[in-house]
């Protein structure tokens, strides 16, 4: 479904990433791990296409198509989807209104979509405007939700985020990404940023990589790697022998 190809991104003119190949096949989910500062949020922007990242050299493919030079909105109508790490406030636009802009399909309303994610209450309120930390996460989620795309990038869905609405959002992402499914049967895809791994209590990921000084250093089994730098410090992670 994603295949990246010795990617190099510049950002204001400095190098933040650099060879970076990654490949996620389609009904996968793989978790990306890394120090602050690494590079890992700047990864998620360049493949969603947004205009601070610029690649100057490699490829990112998505269905088979290269989009590393397509503008935002196609890779949205493609099926990219994303959940910001700190989303904007944005006044003026209620969150009903935008929700009912961008749902797909006619299985359920805005109101029960929201209704699942305890956020009947702010469809009236400008977005992300007064939101508490689990309330402004929670709206990423439905905002997914109702786009329903085949591809999801989660930048750190547990940051800022209790453990009640880590449950709740825990389970939604879940099923967003179809782990509810025989893995056979799975059509969605996605790539997760976490810091803390507490998304793999509620979703088992099928690959796991780190990105240290802007480069892909390991890949392996999240669970295993997430002990590791919980044991030694993501700097355990240069003598990985599975680069």
């Amino acid at each position: 479904m994603l295949e990246i190809e010795d990617l190099h991104v510049e950002v204001g003119n400095k190098e933040i990433l650099h060879d970076i190949n990654l490949r996620i096949e389609k009904g996968e989910t793989h978790v990306l791990m890394g120090p602050n500062g690494s590079g890992k949020s700047t990864l998620l922007m360049a493949i969603m296409g947004f205009s601070g990242p610029r690649v100057t050299k490699g490829l990112i493919v998505f269905k088979g198509k290269d989009i590393t030079d397509m503008p935002v909105n196609e890779r949205a109508k493609m099926g990219i989807g994303i959940m910001f790490q700190r989303p904007p406030t944005i006044a003026g636009l209620k969150l009903g209104k935008l929700l009912n802009v961008v749902k797909r399909g006619n299985d359920q309303t805005i109101e029960d979509y929201a209704k699942s994610l305890n956020m009947e209450a702010l469809l009236n309120r400008d977005i992300n405007r007064g939101f508490s930390g689990g309330e402004i996460k929670r709206s990423e989620v439905l905002q997914l939700i109702v786009q329903k795309p085949d591809f999801m990038l989660l930048d750190e869905p547990e940051s800022g985020v209790d453990l009640e609405n880590m449950a709740l959002m825990g389970r939604s992402i879940a099923h967003l990404l179809e782990k509810d499914r025989h893995l056979v049967h799975r059509e969605k895809g996605g790539l997760i940023i976490t810091h803390t791994g507490y998304i793999l209590d509620y979703l088992d990921a099928d690959g796991g990589h780190v990105l240290i000084d802007g480069e892909i250093r390991c890949h392996g089994n999240p669970r295993e790697i997430l002990k590791v730098v919980k044991r030694s410090g993501y700097r355990e992670c240069l003598k990985c022998p599975q680069i």
